[in-house]
């Protein structure tokens, strides 16, 4: 008898936010509509919550955030975290874990992919864009049990508790999730958006799996749709690594070929079939949605699905227009101005005050706690459907994203001025 803690992906119970995060419904929600998506189970939120309980870990959850003492605070996470990492499964879930596993191999033959599905993301305006874990390749058993230890203590990340106490969450009332699939042996993958602030369709592309767009380490090809799938402007990226998917192996980091760094990664048919999987993604959501792709020899499979933040266009004072400017990908939010802060390393993200505008190469999730204190964003790399992006429009901060050379280019201490929706960066001579 198979464990209430198990749901196959394809399973109609699966759609249950309430039990599998929104992440992961989202997608069995998708599935059940007849769109591409892989195989796979969830992990029920209460096997969380069984585990929390079997370490007698309930005082700490509620500590954490009853507290005004930052030390006992800290002390109170950290040990969530550690004891989660670190303790064996409770049998009454291990059981159960295991074997759906097993079956899944034997059925697949696939390595697996172990994602946290929090019961408080992919929502509109709590996105959590990356600040959870995702782990890619999974082949050992041993290895497939840390992984989920590892998604559970992502809830009590120092990155996770700072994203939930400016969106005035408490850890203690939510849970986690897991969604367990086999790895995609993907050519490309990336993102879309199905409507922009001008009302068109974006999708972005790179070579092999799509955690490096995720992450912002390469400028993705950026394929723009109208409305009714129509391919509209093809622009080429700089995508001069991947991170390749080879057969029974984990994924690795790879040079891209000289000749492929330019090339689109998709074909005019394949762009059409993505923009038409976007209409029916929003169809199925109901309202405008970012997508998360990968394309493998039987075609696209869908491998998230979460609500869009859309802001009209701004128009800035004509001033600006006689200002040099830089082009690049809109996150598709927002407008503003401020004080430009060039920087090449994290430890310079000290010298940034509130509404100032951060220049920098490359702008990853785990900046997320930066998104308060500036007024917008100009990264060298990275593009409109990576996590940090998700992350500045949901709140409504303007960033461009894969502006060439913007941090030798814009003089820091310049005063710059971006505009989020039309992808332009100008400052003041």
């Amino acid at each position: 008898m198979r464990s209430t803690l198990i749901v196959p992906l394809s399973a109609t119970e699966a759609t249950d936010a309430g039990r599998f995060g929104p992440k992961a419904a989202n997608l069995a929600s998708l599935g059940q509509a007849g769109l591409p998506i892989p195989d796979g189970f969830c992990l029920d939120a209460q096997a969380y919550r069984r585990q929390v309980a079997a370490l007698n870990l309930d005082a700490s959850a509620r500590g954490a955030f009853a507290t005004d003492d930052p030390s006992e605070a800290r002390r109170h996470a950290l040990r969530m975290k550690l004891e989660l990492l670190e303790q064996p499964i409770a049998p009454a879930v291990l059981a159960p874990l295991v074997a759906a596993w097993r079956d899944l191999l034997a059925k697949t033959g696939a390595l697996t992919v172990v994602r946290s599905s929090a019961l408080v993301e992919d929502r509109f305006g709590s996105s959590f864009a990356g600040q959870f874990e995702s782990y890619l390749g999974v082949e050992l058993e041993s290895e497939f049990l840390t992984v989920v230890r590892a998604c559970w203590a992502a809830l009590w990340s120092t990155r996770a508790l700072r994203y939930m106490a400016t969106h005035d969450l408490d850890p203690a009332d939510t849970a986690m999730a897991v969604l367990v699939q086999p790895l995609v042996r993907a050519s490309a993958s990336g993102g879309g958006l199905s409507r922009t602030a001008g009302g068109e369709m974006l999708v972005s592309a790179t070579w092999g799996l799509g955690s490096s767009i995720a992450q912002g380490e390469v400028t993705p090809d950026r394929f723009e749709l109208s409305a009714d799938g129509e391919i509209l402007r093809v622009s080429a990226g700089r995508k001069d690594h991947s991170v390749a998917c080879l057969h029974h192996q984990a994924p690795t980091t790879e040079a891209v070929a000289s000749s492929l760094v330019a090339e689109p990664c998709l074909d005019t048919a394949q762009i059409a079939a993505i923009g038409r999987l976007l209409r029916r993604v929003e169809e199925v959501v109901g309202m405008p949605v970012e997508i998360e792709w990968a394309l493998d020899d039987d075609g696209f499979k869908l491998l998230q699905a979460r609500p869009l933040h859309l802001e009209a266009a701004y128009v800035p004072d004509e001033i600006w227009l006689q200002h040099p400017r830089l082009n690049g990908h809109p996150a598709g939010v927002g407008w503003a101005a401020g004080r430009a802060v060039v920087v090449n390393c994290e430890c310079e993200l000290w010298r940034i005050a509130p509404g100032d505008v951060l220049v920098t190469r490359v702008a990853g999730p785990s900046l997320a706690h930066i998104l308060p204190r500036v007024a917008g964003v100009v990264t060298e790399r990275g593009g409109s459907t990576s996590h940090f992006a998700s992350l500045a429009r949901e709140r409504g901060i303007p960033m461009v994203l894969g502006v060439s050379d913007a941090t030798r280019r814009i003089p820091d201490g310049a005063q710059v001025a971006v505009d989020g929706v039309a992808g332009i960066v100008r400052w003041m001579r």
